[in-house]
């Protein structure tokens, strides 16, 4: 017997068995389902998979935060007001932090923009990368006093500009966005992501810390029975936007639609995309071009 043929004695190739007395022992993390995705594409550099890997542990960090706020003092105001000309609290500022300190240490971004910040941060030269990260690091912070749902938004684009990073490079379509996704802070702690191929659920489980995929190839129902819309505005909509909310509440034939909202914009997207229905954030005569987000 060769040499060869003596060391490949014992050797076989074996699938995962996945799941032993119960226990999955083949779970998909967060990590792995990014770095699966990176191999798709040989001529990645890996900065992608890294920067992902920054944002995850920035929303691990602040999904604890938000989990001890009430024992650790981090309810109330902070006295500031962010861009939007709301209160800031005091869990918005922790939540700003971990994220813009987790991006740029990851040394792949070279601009943040946060929606606690009025202008965009330019990343030092010597942690410079080729993303823009915009964020909302704590969607819907008026309501972390009262417990409900909150969340986290990002968006990734890749830099488009030669020389140091402008605001266009944080200003490109949509079509051109790299990643994108957001974190839920409800009775669980969840990521929903997009690579470009799908969205997909990621549940944090804190027994050993990791995201597991709960949620693959999350779509939104084609028809639901709900609409999502603050309709303390009613008085300012335009007539077409009355007219749509009113068609759904008091429909000429068919069931009405019931009313959800939350308002906090990641808990509503997120149910209507699990549940299917209509989320509005519309115009209105003092906000003529809507409140868009930086996400």
């Amino acid at each position: 017997m060769s040499a060869n043929a003596a060391g490949d004695v014992g050797r076989q190739s074996r699938k995962s068995v996945g799941n032993i007395h119960g226990i999955s022992t083949d779970s998909i993390t967060l990590t792995r389902f990014v770095l699966e995705e990176q191999k798709k594409y040989p001529s990645s550099t890996g900065d992608l998979t890294q920067l992902l890997n920054a944002i995850i542990v920035a929303v691990k960090a602040i999904s604890s935060a938000v989990r001890k706020a009430g024992l650790a003092q981090l309810y109330g105001m902070s006295g500031e007001e962010n861009v939007q000309g709301e209160q800031v609290k005091k869990l918005d500022e922790v939540s700003n932090e971990l994220m813009i300190n987790m991006l740029t240490s990851s040394c792949t971004t070279c601009l943040l923009v946060s929606e606690e910040d009025e202008r965009a941060i330019e990343v030092d030269a010597d942690q410079n990368g080729k993303y823009i990260v915009c964020f909302d690091p704590l969607d819907g912070s008026s309501n972390i006093d009262c417990l409900v749902s909150i969340g986290t938004i990002f968006s990734i684009y890749r830099k488009i500009s030669t020389g140091k990073a402008t605001d266009a490079d944080a200003l490109q379509p949509g079509r051109q966005i790299v990643a994108a996704g957001y974190a839920v802070y409800g009775s669980a702690t969840m990521i929903v992501i997009s690579v470009g191929n799908g969205s997909h659920g990621f549940t944090l489980d804190s027994s050993v810390g990791e995201f597991i995929l709960s949620h693959p190839n999350m779509q939104c129902k084609e028809r639901g029975n709900t609409y999502s819309i603050n309709e303390g505005y009613a008085a300012v909509w335009d007539a077409p936007t009355r007219e749509y909310v009113e068609s759904k509440k008091f429909p000429k034939t068919g069931k009405a639609y019931g009313a959800r909202y939350v308002g906090s914009m990641v808990a509503d997207v997120h149910r209507t995309l699990c549940y299917g229905g209509i989320f509005l954030y519309p115009a209105t005569k003092d906000t003529p071009k809507g409140k868009v987000r930086c996400c």
